[in-house]
């Protein structure tokens, strides 16, 4: 069932199924709690689960400042406040799993599971470094007064040039807040997670590779890692009986 809280002022929508032990799905960047229907459906047959729509994606609202991860954590804390939830199953993927990774390190929490979870920043190679600054530059020199009129333009034109495709698509106080979330490494977080974590990856994820997943199985106290086979980033869909399988086994 859809419904709607409003939390910092924020409308804050979800879906809401079946009863028991609660159940939070936190989905990816881009996404929206949609894209857990199939997943969310099976799990409800056991358990009460929520699936979010993050702010600014889906039908919640758009932030009206930029945001950090630990902004997304605390509309999670207070949602949880407000359902009077205590010690819930996470399920995370990607974006979803920075959230939870950080909730999990300063909440009970019975159980984790991270599914291709972003929160290692990438090792940047030097031609990376050297598009960010030449960006920098552009805007700089364009904000002089005699080149303002054509700032927009020029820095667009690079955007589009050297952006990901998730840079790309976003505007304003996203951006920002892309900016800010996916340049934060998280590793400090994750030998404070008391949780049985389970960690679910593709095999050829290149957004957020295997070698994270080690990383996290190696700091986080107690976790397993399992890898399927021919998928990428969104391994839950590629491979969803599998992953469901495995899912079941952990949340027994």
């Amino acid at each position: 069932m859809e419904k709607n809280i409003v939390i910092n002022h924020f409308k804050i929508n979800f879906q809401e199924q079946g009863e028991g032990e609660v159940i939070l799905l936190l989905h990816g960047w881009g996404c929206d709690s949609n894209i857990f229907k199939n997943i969310q459906q099976h799990l409800s047959q056991k358990f009460k689960t929520f699936s979010l729509d993050l702010l600014g994606f889906g039908k919640s609202d758009k932030p009206d400042v930029a945001l950090e991860i630990y902004d997304y954590v605390k509309i999670v804390e207070k949602f949880c406040i407000a359902f009077n939830i205590e010690n819930p199953i996470l399920i995370g993927h990607s974006f979803g799993g920075r959230i939870s990774i950080v909730f999990a390190s300063r909440n009970k929490t019975k159980k984790v599971v991270l599914v291709d979870s972003a929160g290692i920043k990438p090792k940047r190679k030097l031609n990376y470094y050297l598009k960010v600054y030449f960006f920098k530059f552009i805007k700089q020199i364009f904000s002089f007064p005699f080149l303002k009129s054509q700032k927009e333009k020029v820095t667009q034109y690079f955007r589009k040039k050297f952006g990901s495709s998730d840079y790309q698509n976003l505007d304003g106080v996203m951006r920002e807040t892309f900016v800010k979330i996916v340049n934060e490494d998280l590793q400090k977080f994750l030998s404070q997670i008391k949780a049985s974590t389970l960690l679910i990856w593709g095999e050829h994820d290149t957004a957020t590779p295997v070698s994270d997943a080690k990383i996290m199985e190696k700091n986080i106290p107690d976790a397993g890692l399992v890898v399927l086979k021919n998928c990428g980033h969104y391994s839950f869909l590629e491979k969803t009986y599998e992953f469901l399988l495995i899912l079941d086994n952990f949340l027994q």
